[in-house]
């Protein structure tokens, strides 16, 4: 690669799951670089840039999105600051509505995503009365428990209240209260940042909770499909809502999502929620 700084502008598309919003790049509008250039951009960095609401395009993440064939594709997550992310529900719902426009597809379509988590199968579905949102029903894999996360002490919570720590490809750990709007989920999420911390409390309806989410790499965010999936298992788990409910609603700042606990197979979750279109922007990637 030359030693002289230089560029190329590329075009990437915003969408937002629920106000939770990210950049998505094609690679193929990288195509003119050759694989050497490619695997030396320095994404982090390029994330960081792009991803600054006051000096670049904004968003909470950006999804690298890749192709193998028509129908599977490839997914890479660099959160706002850089860091890399296993798995995103929302951004694999922007990601396949970005493959799902670009195909130029205004019918149903079934994706295969290999994600740094696995294998996720998505069906995106175009709204008929809504050009600019599809609905996404995403198999999320397993749910798998996990070992309580370094400083987690540091929270103080209270030994009666109930904590799960659990993966959905990507660590969580979710906390049961009895009001989410008067907790400091920012100051208590920053004392363990290398995980996602879900706060949630039941209802307004029977099948349904209420959660916030303090997300690693990103902060406060509007909504976390990931963080909806693992809180729709621990309020199953605790009998917040009834063991019988096909479906959790999971109410969120941004908008609600359906979480179906055991389905496709038992111990795993389908997440069930729009994405929507938003803007197209020129970018630079620095060579």
């Amino acid at each position: 690669m030359s030693s002289q700084n230089s560029s190329i502008k590329v075009s990437v598309t915003k969408h937002n799951g629920l106000g939770n919003d990210f950049l998505v790049l094609d690679r193929r509008e990288a195509s003119a670089l050759s694989n050497a250039q490619v695997s030396e951009i320095d994404w982090p960095n390029t994330a960081r840039n792009w991803c600054n609401r006051n000096t670049g395009v904004g968003a909470d993440g950006l999804l690298l999105l890749g192709r193998v064939n028509a129908n599977t594709l490839t997914m890479r997550l660099f959160n706002s600051d850089g860091s890399l992310a296993e798995m995103s529900g929302n951004g694999i719902r922007c990601l396949v509505q970005a493959a799902q426009m670009a195909d130029g597809l205004t019918s149903e379509v079934e994706y295969a995503v290999t994600t740094d988590a696995g294998e996720r199968r998505v069906v995106v579905t175009p709204r008929a009365n809504d050009s600019q949102t599809v609905d996404a029903s995403v198999d999320m894999g397993p749910i798998g428990t996990l070992d309580e996360p370094m400083g987690w002490a540091t929270l103080e919570c209270d030994p009666m209240r109930p904590v799960m720590h659990i993966s959905v490809g990507n660590p969580h750990s979710v906390v049961g209260v009895e009001d989410v709007a008067i907790v400091p989920l920012k100051e208590l999420g920053e004392k363990v940042p290398q995980i996602n911390l879900e706060i949630i409390e039941p209802g307004p309806e029977v099948n349904a909770i209420t959660m916030r989410v303090h997300e690693r790499g990103a902060g406060i965010t509007q909504a976390c499909g990931t963080g909806a999936c693992a809180s729709a298992w621990a309020a199953v788990q605790w009998g917040l809502v009834p063991a019988s409910a096909n479906e959790v609603i999971v109410h969120m700042d941004g908008g609600d999502v359906k979480v179906r606990v055991n389905e496709p197979r038992s111990g795993s979750v389908t997440l069930i929620g729009p994405a929507q279109f938003m803007s197209k922007h020129v970018v630079e990637i620095s060579l």
